[in-house]
């Protein structure tokens, strides 16, 4: 009887420790790994530092785009923005510019 007795004063708690160690080990474990854990944070930190970049590169391309709206739409017209659009959209040039004409590189389709 004092065996058993002796046994069980031992094994007893090194059974509760090692269930507590466990499930604190399990919880330490998904705090750093998890969903919404440490290594997660960063991760989500990074992405969001390149999409504040890619939206700062954005609002500068948006500025200038509004930006050349707002000269077409006043009372007085640029005259050398009108003039560049439609020789764009027309495919002429001026009698007095310079016009290189590049070879067109023939465009294989790709075969999947």
């Amino acid at each position: 009887m004092v065996i058993r007795s002796g046994l069980r004063a031992i094994v007893f708690p090194l059974a509760l420790y090692a269930f507590s160690g466990g499930v604190t080990a399990y919880f330490i474990w998904h705090a750093d790994n998890g969903d919404r854990g440490l290594k997660a944070k960063a991760i989500y930190k990074d992405k969001i530092q390149a999409l504040a970049a890619q939206l700062a590169d954005l609002q500068t391309q948006r500025a200038a785009i509004e930006l050349k709206i707002n000269q077409f739409q006043t009372q007085s017209v640029d005259r050398d923005l009108l003039e560049e659009a439609a020789r764009a959209d027309l495919g002429v040039a001026h009698r007095n510019e310079l016009v290189v004409m590049l070879p067109q590189v023939p465009t294989s389709p790709k075969n999947n």
